[in-house]
């Protein structure tokens, strides 16, 4: 009820724009659903394509019977996530980073539908937080449970390897969808995870996402072209090693889909090379600018784009300066996202951006990378520590550079265009383009208490000549500049100066009388007439003062009793009588003299 009209029902408050509210459903019972579904989607893709390797290859292949195939799809699942497996020959840990594809788009699926069902508790960086936590949790927990179920004699899924990884990739994921979802709810327009991510961060950790996504991208780039370069110059060895595999159709098309899982892993082979380090192929091997040295190479076709042993290719030696210009771009971009106030400062920013870029750049090779069994296979890829410290090193100098000249560059631009509006303003005060140069300033209005009273008796009433409005005219055409020598200033506006002896702009109104007429008094017989009293002299017209009122300025006399002193005697003059006149809005007081003669 309200106090104000009884009866009527309260509205609820409008939630607040950074709270996205949901159902009444509790967050982590969301999450749990988000997780089986997440869960489901991606055992039916793999099971499907687990069952159409059981029909092209061999029955024993997969294992016995459905169960077999079953359990093949869960250590296949298993993998999406990068949770490696242990063989009767070693532990695998080489795996296709392309089939996180399958995993993370369903958990950023289940991460934006969450924010949309359950909403987002508290503040939008914490709220997203806590939304990809409850997703992650009951995820992890079931992929444990998965990978201890599939687990036979002959391939043993890593139980913490599942948690780890499945925990990472859905936070990750989760974190992405979640913010996306909440930044779309406010009614902005963004297109990728990762931009609404930047949209939730503060100001300087969000130049360094921006350097260090910059910086990884002209790597991962310059490692893309290394191995489209490659293919496509080694196709005729491509072509040789598949006919060699005779996989057929539905192993074609089964052998494709792997090509393309470990293809991403063949992109950071080549940043890798790009960078310095190089990868290996094996125990003893090793694929760098310094030298190709190779020994029994596995029958895959994406290892057909492998250099001859002997020294690297001189056109690839080109690619040695793709981390220079990463951390050029790198730097650029984090100084363009927020510039550092102090220009010392920016060097530091930018060398942080850079040796942010080559702990991603260690990241993505320790997963590019692993063991393929035992024996000769149990190194292959890139070294992880190498790459790092050769990328901060390189990375980071290159953009500590950028950044400080980008840095002093947009200072200059700042100092500049605050000249420019100071110059400006001094301009437009000097000379300033309204049309009131010259126009005098408009008197002040009176600040006695008299001077604002009007319409009573025996006061004046001062009134300001105000000018009548002017209607607006059309703008009177602009004569050409004429090229001057030099600025001429503007004239100083007239100076009014009062005149002694003329009347003020004003105007007056006739006041009226402050005594009344009286009749004249009865003259005695025989007294001649007395003169009329000169006029006043212009000239020497005494001037009204206007902060006093009149009636101030006439000295009244004092009625005086009326007295019956008998007969008056002849010799003994009779009482004078007082009058006054109004001329010109003055009162004058007339007397007359008893003894004239």
């Amino acid at each position: 009820m309200n106090e104000a009209s009884p009866g009527k029902r309260v509205q609820p408050e409008e939630p607040p724009r950074t709270a996205v509210r949901g159902g009444s459903r509790p967050l982590y019972v969301t999450g749990l659903i988000g997780a089986l579904w997440s869960i489901g989607i991606g055992l039916a893709v793999l099971t499907t394509i687990t069952l159409l390797g059981w029909i092209a290859a061999p029955r024993t292949a997969l294992g016995p019977g459905l169960p077999g195939v079953f359990r093949t799809a869960v250590n296949l699942w298993l993998v999406s996530h990068h949770a490696g497996f242990t063989v009767s020959h070693g532990r695998v840990g080489f795996l296709p980073l392309g089939l996180l594809v399958l995993p993370g788009a369903l958990l950023y699926r289940s991460g934006a539908w969450m924010v949309r069902a359950a909403g987002v508790p508290g503040r939008p960086r914490v709220g997203v937080v806590h939304v990809a936590a409850a997703l992650a949790v009951p995820y992890a927990i079931l992929a444990g449970g998965l990978a201890l179920a599939a687990a036979t004699p002959a391939v043993r899924p890593s139980a913490w390897q599942a948690l780890l990884a499945c925990f990472v990739v859905a936070l990750a994921a989760g974190v992405l969808g979640a913010a996306r979802a909440l930044v779309a709810a406010r009614g902005r327009r963004v297109r990728s995870g990762l931009g609404a991510l930047l949209r939730l961060l503060p100001g300087r950790p969000r130049s360094l996402v921006v350097g260090v996504a910059g910086a990884t991208a002209v790597l991962l780039g310059s490692g893309a072209v290394l191995v489209g370069a490659s293919l496509a110059l080694h196709v005729p060895q491509a072509t040789r090693l598949y006919d060699t595999l005779a996989p057929g159709i539905v192993g074609g098309i089964l052998l494709l889909l792997l090509e393309l899982a470990f293809l991403p892993n063949a992109v950071i082979w080549g940043m890798a090379y790009a960078i310095g380090p190089g990868f290996s192929v094996g125990a003893g091997t090793g694929v760098s600018p310094s030298g190709v040295f190779l020994d029994f190479v596995p029958t895959f076709p994406p290892l057909a784009a492998l250099p001859e042993s002997g020294p690297a290719p001189l056109v690839s030696l080109v690619s040695l300066a793709a981390p220079f210009l990463a951390g050029a771009v790198g730097g650029v971009l984090t100084i363009r996202a927020l510039p550092s106030p102090v220009n010392e400062g920016a060097p530091l920013w930018g060398f942080l951006s850079g040796a942010l870029t080559g702990a991603v750049a260690a990241l993505l090779s320790a997963l590019a990378g692993g063991p393929l069994g035992g024996g000769r296979l149990a190194t292959v890829g890139p070294s992880a520590w190498q790459v790092g410290l050769l990328a901060t090193l390189e990375v980071g100098v290159a953009a500590a550079l950028a950044a400080w000249l980008a840095n002093t560059r947009a200072l200059r631009r700042a100092a500049a265009s605050e000249r420019a509006a100071s110059e400006r303003a001094a301009a437009g005060h000097a000379a300033p383009e309204d049309g009131t140069a010259g126009h005098p300033a408009p008197e002040p209005a009176p600040s006695s208490p008299s001077a604002g009273r009007s319409g009573r008796a025996g006061r004046t009433r001062r009134r300001r000549s105000v000018p009548p409005p002017e209607t607006a005219a059309p703008p009177a055409p602009r004569e050409p500049a004429v090229p001057l020598a030099a600025p001429v200033p503007a004239p100083p506006p007239p100076v009014r100066k009062p005149a002694p002896y003329t009347d003020d702009p004003l105007e007056f109104e006739e006041a009226e009388p402050v005594l009344a007429p009286r009749r004249p008094p009865a003259r005695p017989r025989g007294r001649p007439e007395p003169p009329p009293a000169p006029p006043a002299d212009p000239a020497h017209r005494a001037e009204p003062d206007w902060d006093v009122e009149p009636e101030a300025a006439v000295d009244h006399p004092e009625p005086e009793p009326d007295l019956d002193l008998g007969p008056v005697p002849p010799d003994v003059p009779a009482p004078r009588e007082d009058r006054t006149e109004t001329r010109g809005g003055a009162i004058y007081v007339l007397k007359e003299d008893p003894y004239q003669d």
